[in-house]
């Protein structure tokens, strides 16, 4: 056996010498991380490492413009639509697209506004169980999904199709009614262009209406073109070893400017100090570094490294009507000094006193090793109209201070008793969880609160039925708009927002006013009112802003810190090595 070891070892070293070489070459690109692909139908992927491949192989109408989620350039369009050029209509529900032409495909095909109008409606009627068709759904026919209670929604597939329509060398998207962050939605990897007859002869839709709902819903892993790519990008499919590497090749037909590197290779490697001695040595330009292992890359020579805030973040939300029902975590269930009441959070003098009893710096430096940013509200660092609200300062007299004003001064009388649980395994919302209870806990000997962890697939069904008091979550980016996070975290009817018992007809009528309204100065008076709003009425704790961190060997050049994209994402035809 430790003959046989010995041997594996010697040839996955062998192998990593090879790729040495190559990672040294001025042609070729290297990265090591341990991500894997599922799929390469852009219509059925939905994960970062897939989405990687993808935005390489394929292009959209439209990309951000460098590290901005606000602005955009054009790709397979020749020009962004805006009301001023007449792309898109005064009251925001039409979107023309100029197309580019004299584009190929990797397979030599032309590209047509017919293969626009075909990818972005198969796009949407394939909506693969927990896919990425929702994104376009929502905005083009007003439905999350083509489907309701497991059977087709009447109607759909013909709203899908009547709103992409072609007009000349024009495709044209009709909306029922203004969303603003379309442009955002289309620069998704799920919504890249394709030949439209190389995909039917592979087998996907064949673009009738009446074939629609024979390819909605795929099971997984039998998609039509898993494991095929025929796009328009810098770079085609050479070769995919699964579970290995992806090898990337320089398409010599690109429309747009020849990329400096000729092929890029991707390759699985798990394990941290493999990866690491590769990126010390050379043998690769980059790799994945968890936030763990920043230490050891920061004290690497010749290296480039980037931190780069995330499009996501994790809050305490504390529940203002929380579910009774054989519920573990209240206690007696009243304000006896055994329990908590169903509205204790709905005090706003309570939800201040958690506030103030977590140490937001040392959150930030001693337990996330100072990559985390403290979110100020659900709009964070990155997203279009981010306000920087006041961040709640750790400040124990003024919990105490409100504790004692809290449901009448009652709660400093009698006392109380509660569970905060968080997730198994999430060492950050661990230790906030902890710093509220020790820190709540020692204002007042009558204050007891208890700390639980719960597995995963039992704590998003236990938050969704209201039962914690207080339940730490977190959500990323759908897409770059505030729709997606002031919506979800703050709407009486938002995933979180439902979740926290909140119902402020004023906040819905923002939300609502917000996405309705492609108006910037409209939409920025908006959510900066509702950011207000957040701090104003102390509706969660902030836990995390995750940093990236993207380490390059320091000849490699061309990194764009955009906060969308997380580690996966390289985009090659931008990388230079000299």
């Amino acid at each position: 056996m430790k003959k046989l070891c010995i041997f594996i070892s010697l040839v996955f070293a062998l192998a990593l010498m090879s790729d040495s070489a190559l990672a040294g070459d001025p042609n070729t690109f290297v990265k090591a991380t341990y991500g894997t692909v599922r799929t390469l139908d852009v219509a059925t992927a939905y994960d970062t490492t897939s989405g990687m491949r993808l935005r390489n192989i394929y292009e959209t109408l439209v990309e951000f413009d460098g590290e901005s989620t606000e602005r955009f350039r054009p790709l397979l369009a020749t020009e962004v639509p805006s009301v001023e050029n007449g792309g898109i209509s005064k009251d925001g529900r039409v979107y023309t697209f100029n197309i580019r032409k004299g584009v190929k495909f990797h397979e030599g095909q032309t590209l047509t506004p017919a293969d626009v109008e075909y990818s972005l409606e198969r796009n949407m009627i394939v909506d693969q169980e927990g896919g990425p068709s929702w994104m376009m759904l929502e905005a083009v026919t007003g439905y999350g999904g083509t489907r309701k209670d497991g059977k087709i929604i009447p109607g759909v597939f013909e709203k899908i199709m009547d709103a992409i329509e072609v007009k000349g060398n024009k495709v044209v998207i009709t909306l029922p009614a203004a969303y603003p962050p379309l442009m955002g939605m289309l620069q998704y990897a799920g919504q890249s262009i394709y030949n439209k007859s190389w995909a039917i002869a592979n087998g996907a839709w064949d673009g009738t209406l009446a074939n629609a709902a024979k390819y909605n819903g795929p099971d997984f892993n039998t998609e039509p073109l898993q494991n095929v790519a025929n796009g328009t990008g810098a770079y085609k499919l050479k070769s995919w070893e699964k579970s290995n590497q992806f090898v990337f090749e320089r398409f010599d037909g690109y429309w747009g400017q020849r990329p400096a590197i000729k092929t890029a290779i991707v390759k699985y490697v798990p394990e941290w100090t493999t990866r690491k001695l590769m990126l010390q040595n050379g043998d690769a330009d980059t790799v994945t570094v968890d936030n763990t292992y920043y230490p050891e890359v920061k004290a690497m020579k010749g290296l480039k490294i980037h931190l780069v805030p995330q499009l996501g973040v994790s809050m305490a939300f504390m529940n203002q009507k929380i579910n009774m029902t054989a519920n573990p975590d209240v206690g007696s269930g009243k304000l006896d000094g055994n329990g908590i009441p169903s509205n204790f959070f709905a005090d706003i003098n309570v939800r201040r006193a958690f506030q103030h009893a977590v140490d937001y710096r040392a959150m930030r430096e001693d337990v996330a090793n100072g990559l985390i940013h403290n979110p100020r509200s659900p709009n964070v660092i990155g997203l279009p109209y981010y306000k920087k609200v006041p961040l709640p300062d750790f400040d124990l007299e003024k919990a105490a201070a409100f504790m004692k004003k809290a449901h009448g001064g009652k709660v400093w009388e009698k006392g109380f008793k509660m569970t905060i649980t968080h997730n198994t395994g999430n060492t950050l919302r661990e230790a906030a969880a902890m710093m509220m209870a020790e820190n709540i806990s020692s204002l007042n000997p009558k204050f007891q609160i208890e700390v639980r962890n719960v597995q995963w697939k039992d704590y998003t069904v236990k938050y969704r039925q209201g039962l914690y008091p207080i339940f730490i979550i977190g959500w990323g980016a759908d897409y770059p708009d505030p729709h997606n996070f002031l919506y979800t975290f703050m709407h009486s009817n938002g995933v979180y927002g439902k979740h926290m018992g909140v119902a402020y007809g004023d906040v819905d009528k923002l939300c609502d006013e917000g996405i309705q309204n492609a108006d910037p100065a409209v939409r920025k008076r908006v959510y900066h009112k509702l950011q207000d709003i957040w701090y104003d009425r102390a509706l969660a704790v902030g836990v995390y802003q995750n940093i990236l961190v993207k380490a390059y060997r320091e000849e490699t050049t061309g990194f764009v810190p955009n906060p969308m994209f997380a580690d996966a994402y390289e985009l090659l035809r931008l990388m230079k090595k000299r």
